[in-house]
């Protein structure tokens, strides 16, 4: 069996006459979509919350289909354009009366670091991760977490850190790479040495396992100022 010719894939069955048809439901769709988003209030997909998303993913799947399938009507997609955007203005009106539906929907703030370590409870000790909020924390120009007096991740998924002032800097857990690393032999008398799970910073004799989180890691702690 031959294989097709690139002509054929582009073009085998295409109608000239629907490919202009398939233009004007593109045009069409799209700037409904806008409408839409327009009629949402959003501005920006920054801004967006897990609930916005799956909604934009709903408008997305309603508008594909008719751009370019004969067999769907318009009038189905905006139907379904209707009620996404209905709903969502109703869900939003419940967020904004009722604090249920807002941690429902939107979910809530969580602090992961509070005075210069990570913030580890038992509500989320099991799912706790710090390595992925190393990079935020880098890119915000934080060299240890002695440099934090509290980072909170919004719900939106920004990080909101408010740094110690120069004079307050304490010592801290390193979160570059070429710091960030296992403290091997025992630290003499006096030696600032982190836990590279929470943080929590031991001026001590090493510990068998952090007092904070009974993980037994550790880092040379640093409080460095700010550059």
């Amino acid at each position: 069996m031959e294989g097709k010719s690139l002509y054929e894939i582009l073009f085998d069955g295409v109608e000239p006459s629907f490919l202009w048809e398939i233009g004007f439901r593109t045009l069409f769709m799209f700037l409904l979509i806008v409408m839409m988003l327009r009629v949402s209030g959003r501005r920006g997909v920054r801004q967006l919350t897990l609930f916005e998303v799956a909604i934009i993913l709903g408008l997305g799947s309603a508008a594909g289909d008719p751009m370019f399938q004969d067999d769907f009507p318009l009038v189905h997609a905006i139907i379904v354009f209707i009620i996404v955007i209905t709903l969502y203005k109703l869900l939003t009106w419940l967020v904004a009366k009722y604090d249920f539906f807002t941690r429902m929907l939107e979910g809530k703030a969580l602090v992961i670091v509070r005075d210069g370590e990570f913030a580890v409870t038992e509500e989320n000790k099991s799912t706790f991760s710090k390595t992925e909020f190393f990079s935020e924390l880098r890119n915000a120009s934080i060299e240890h977490l002695g440099q934090v007096r509290i980072a909170v991740l919004e719900t939106d998924g920004s990080l909101s850190v408010l740094r110690y002032a120069d004079s307050e800097v304490k010592y801290g857990l390193p979160i570059f790479p070429d710091d960030y690393k296992e403290f091997e032999q025992q630290p003499t008398a006096g030696t600032p040495i982190a836990c590279m799970y929470c943080g929590h910073v031991i001026f001590d004799e090493k510990p068998l396992e952090c007092p904070t989180c009974n993980h037994r890691k550790f880092a040379k702690a640093m409080n460095k100022k700010y550059c």
